[in-house]
């Protein structure tokens, strides 16, 4: 593989995209490619279930389904798990609950949707929402169970990990696998458990040793005390239950996941476009694939340029990790009073001097399928030219969050 350095990466983009006009965003391919076999590798041969909202782009996740290794998809709302799957994809696990009354209806109508698409459910109430949602519909609903991963400490007075199923216990899940296969119309057919205080938090935060020690503690007990429970609620739900998958992990934890024998599968997604937030993990590194790039439009003095637009934060709690940060080209910064501006963001460092109206500044964004929420497009780049334009979610008028 040819080796090269971050200034011969932004030439190249320059030139691929030379002939088209900034704000743009484009996936390099080969290292989109490069960051897909080394999530492969990692898993050992356990098949790797996409996470569609790191995506967010049909044409990709058609890519990487093609790969060796790549086994279905984990989307994030109903509605586009149902035009997926009239898109031709037929291995869909919705991983949120739903409220979606009317796709829920459809779902319940069409034996094909019924047979590609299964729904994650933690909650009695969620089923009487689907059975009041079924209209005509007959069709049996498949059913995934998600524990709740979330490492307790003190007697439960200490809680680190996400806040999602209320089921924890392998007497809870196997009780309530019992409730669904009792009830007509549904079947249990699936496990999932993220852990996303392993999986989404870096371990090794550069400039910040204690910190990463902490976390890396943290880390160790939370994979030692859920791969007993897991293990534990697995064979508690296969008493009562055929369970097709048992999925769990995601781009940060794939090692330790797939480690567990009772993990048939291991989810990912971010770790194909690998944004900022992924920069800060001790057992793998992948290379930024996904980037957006932003217009000089002013030059307001010296050290200083500006760009149109910019201000593009990921999700979660507010802070400076939120934000995109300047990549290409390297050592600019933003201005602590501004920040990255809804229509222009002043760029401070000695580069900017080096940049003229009509350049382009290269950004990664801190999460990964959010950047497609703001573009229609992504510029498919091989080498220093545009291989394909392909439409994202937006760009296919599908704006499902």
């Amino acid at each position: 593989m040819v080796t090269r350095s971050l200034a011969d990466d932004r030439a190249r983009y320059d030139r691929a995209t030379a002939h088209l006009d900034a704000p743009l965003a484009i996936v390099d391919l080969e290292a989109f490619d490069a960051n897909a076999a080394d999530l492969v590798r990692r898993a050992s041969g356990k098949p790797i279930r996409v996470a569609s909202k790191s995506v967010r782009c049909r044409a990709l996740l058609e890519r990487v389904l093609a790969m060796d290794g790549f086994q279905g998809i984990m989307s994030f709302t109903l509605a586009e798990s149902v035009w997926l799957a009239r898109e031709g994809f037929d291995d869909i696990l919705l991983a949120y609950p739903s409220a979606d009354r009317a796709a829920f209806a459809e779902l319940a109508a069409d034996p094909k949707l019924a047979g590609a698409i299964s729904v994650l459910v933690d909650d009695p109430a969620q089923l009487d929402l689907i059975d009041a949602a079924r209209s005509s519909g007959t069709e049996e609903i498949r059913v995934c169970l998600e524990l709740d991963t979330a490492l307790q400490l003190l007697g439960g007075r200490v809680r680190i990990g996400a806040r999602r199923s209320p089921l924890r216990t392998p007497e809870a899940l196997r009780a309530f696998a019992e409730l669904v296969g009792e009830r007509p119309g549904f079947r249990v057919v699936g496990l999932m458990a993220y852990e996303g205080h392993i999986a989404g938090v870096g371990d090794s935060i550069a400039g910040r040793p204690l910190r990463s020690r902490m976390i890396q503690a943290m880390q160790r007990t939370a994979r030692r005390e859920l791969a007993q429970r897991r293990e534990a609620v697995v064979r508690a739900v296969r008493e009562v239950a055929e369970l097709e998958f048992v999925n769990g992990g995601g781009t940060g934890s794939v090692e330790s996941t797939v480690a567990e024998s009772c993990v048939t599968e291991v989810a990912a997604g971010s770790g194909l476009y690998v944004p900022r937030l992924f920069d800060n993990y001790r057992v793998f590194s992948g290379r930024p694939a996904a980037l957006f790039a932003q217009p000089v439009v002013r030059r307001p003095g010296v050290g200083v340029v500006t760009v149109l637009g910019g201000g593009y934060p990921a999700s979660g709690a507010a802070g400076p990790d939120r934000s995109p940060v300047p990549y290409l080209p390297e050592g600019l910064h933003y201005d602590a009073q501004e920040g990255a501006g809804e229509v222009q963001t002043p760029l401070l460092g000695s580069p900017a001097d080096d940049l003229r109206i009509g350049d382009r500044v290269w950004f990664r964004h801190a999460k990964a399928g959010e950047l497609c929420e703001r573009f229609d497009q992504l510029q498919l780049v091989e080498g220093d030219r545009v291989a394909a334009t392909v439409p994202t979610y937006r760009g296919e008028g599908r704006t499902f969050l």
